[in-house]
């Protein structure tokens, strides 16, 4: 394992009786972390710990032959396939410039998932089951490399289980993420192979159960949540999914458009093998027309990322694609949330979806699914195609009713040899506050975290290329261009802390490919100004090595109810 666990400086917020700057040797004390998980039952241990989803190449030269055709299986009677062959072989990094000539490029790549300690001491690392080293009854599930929008990490409504997304296919598939989904098939989609989506779900144990699905056909799955409270009234508890769907013409087929954006699914313990997927099953819609513009391609306004739940209420957001709306938005399940104008904030008491939503099969093709949902009071609200200046909003995190924390990834501009300078430019990328305003019912931007990240500061990774990529013309080395996924932990002294998986920018041909970072900062919940959070800073507890990537980051199971600082 080539990650690199760091000793830094870490600096926090000025309390009373606290400097502003802690040696991380202190904050793991104070976060009684700085000890291995317990020996018990539990493959996380009772001390409370991290767990950060990874995915690592398998760097085989022969997955890739230069000059073959790609996509696998593409119709030129049906798809626009590109012409000419794969550039590259399947040595990384050279290998992602073959993006530049088929743009589903990916190869499916093991997962793995590290308990760490909140300082960033790997524990120990569990192997998610695969075709390499594949499960009971051979269940198995991999990522597709370099997809940077996959692997988030979320924990179950009462904490026992942690989830995510991924795709049964076998280690070293080419084009799985831009695959049609089985039941879903895309005629015109040019990646002319078929593979189920499937949520995975951990326990404390280490026990892994797989639970598959015909959405996000010729896109990617990205995070899921299972709700499997008391009062669900499903059995095993059901999945709130979000992702995108469509890799073909326009219009798309009904079931394409079904499979996007937020999706909810019934768990199931049942082997893959057993399983028989169904038509996908929509959990709610947005289209811009709430907001007065004119309506997009169908399906495309769902083009759904980060997810959390909050206080019953499901959240989501979305920051890639021409359409729809950058922005965080919430799912109304009582109607009165945004009765005009498609911004609101949630209705006092409102209870979680229980059921997929109720739509007109034959009025899908045409106008899309019924509107349930709302972009949340005070973001953004300008349509991506009018909006002068773009939001990239990832993962969000609640440290309580009045305050959110979300992630911008940053635009991951490499237009030209200014993208470090561009990087280093940006206003809004990093870790943004958000403080909801009572009376005015409305969420206010309070500041953006940015220092210690380096945005735009090109650094080396042990056994990259130097200097340019004759593919791109650009610097092989990445910079951090912003934050993806998030997750965090109020202390009771009025701090909170969160960790961070960075996204970078360089010139590869696949940004998502460079080796990124897990880093934390904390800040004081109470604090609204900028300059209260002047001497705030963030440090770099790990760095992915050569071929690896981080991707998600969660409080491991069990945390919420177990020993947690």
């Amino acid at each position: 394992m080539a990650i690199t666990t760091l000793r830094s400086t870490f600096c926090g917020p000025r309390l009373a009786a606290r400097p502003a700057c802690l040696s991380l040797a202190v904050f793991l004390a104070f976060a009684g972390a700085g000890a291995p998980a317990q020996a018990d039952d539990s493959f996380f241990g009772d001390s409370g710990l991290l767990v950060v989803s990874r995915s690592v190449y398998d760097n085989a030269s022969s997955t890739v032959t230069p000059g073959m055709a790609l996509p696998p299986n593409c119709n030129s009677a049906q798809a626009s396939c590109p012409t000419g062959g794969a550039p590259d072989d399947g040595t990384y990094p050279t290998v992602w410039n073959n993006a530049l000539y088929d743009a589903s490029f990916g190869i499916a790549s093991r997962i793995f998932l590290d308990a760490i300690t909140p300082g960033g001491h790997v524990v120990r690392t569990l192997e998610v089951p695969n075709s390499l080293h594949p499960g009971h009854d051979h269940d198995q599930l991999v990522t597709s490399f370099s997809s940077k929008s996959e692997l988030s990490l979320n924990l179950s409504s009462d904490g026992r289980y942690l989830t995510f997304m991924g795709y049964v296919a076998p280690v070293n598939t080419i084009d799985v993420s831009n695959s049609n989904t089985p039941g879903a098939i895309d005629p015109t989609n040019p990646d002319g192979q078929a593979f189920y989506r499937a949520v995975a779900r951990l326990d404390a144990e280490g026990h892994f159960s797989f639970t598959e699905t015909n959405a996000y056909s010729g896109n990617n799955g990205r995070s899921a949540l299972l709700n499997n409270g008391k009062d669900n009234g499903k059995g095993n508890g059901f999945y709130y999914m979000v992702g995108n769907a469509g890799n073909g013409a326009n219009p798309q087929p009904v079931d394409v458009i079904l499979g996007a954006g937020a999706q909810f699914i019934e768990a199931t313990k049942q082997q893959e093998a057993q399983q028989t997927p169904g038509t996908p099953t929509p959990l709610a819609s947005f289209s811009v027309t709430q907001l007065g513009a004119k309506a997009d391609k169908v399906g495309k306004d769902d083009n759904f990322r980060g997810l959390t739940v909050f206080n019953n209420v499901v959240y989501f957001t979305k920051g890639s694609g021409g359409n729809g709306v950058n922005t965080v938005y919430f799912v109304d399940t009582t109607g009165k949330a945004c009765p005009s104008g498609g911004v609101g904030v949630p209705v006092a008491g409102a209870k979680l979806p229980a059921n997929p939503l109720a739509y007109d099969a034959s009025t899908v093709a045409a106008n899309g699914l019924p509107s349930n949902v709302c972009v949340l009071a005070g973001f953004p609200a300008t349509p991506n195609k009018t909006a002068t200046k773009l939001a990239y909003p990832f993962g969000v995190w609640f440290a309580d009713a009045n305050t959110l924390y979300v992630a911008d990834e940053g635009d991951g501009y490499a237009g030209g040899t200014d993208l470090y300078t561009h990087a280093a430019q940006q206003t809004t990328a990093g870790l943004q506050k958000w403080v909801y305003n009572a009376v005015t019912k409305s969420w206010k931007l309070a500041y953006t975290l940015q220092n210690g990240l380096d945005l735009g500061a090109a650094y080396t990774v042990p056994g990259y290329p130097v200097g340019t990529n004759s593919a791109t013309r650009l610097p092989w080395s990445p910079a951090t261009d912003g934050l993806r996924n998030i997750t965090g932990h109020v202390g009771q002294d009025g701090t909170v802390t969160i960790w961070a998986i960075t996204s970078t920018v360089s010139g590869n041909g696949d940004q998502g490919a460079d080796p990124n970072r897990l880093v934390a900062v904390r800040d004081v919940v109470r604090n609204t100004t900028a300059s209260g959070a002047a001497n705030e800073h963030f440090v770099t507890l790990r760095e992915a090595g050569f071929g690896e990537v981080l991707r998600g980051v969660s409080l491991a199971p069990g945390a919420l109810s177990g020993k947690w600082f």
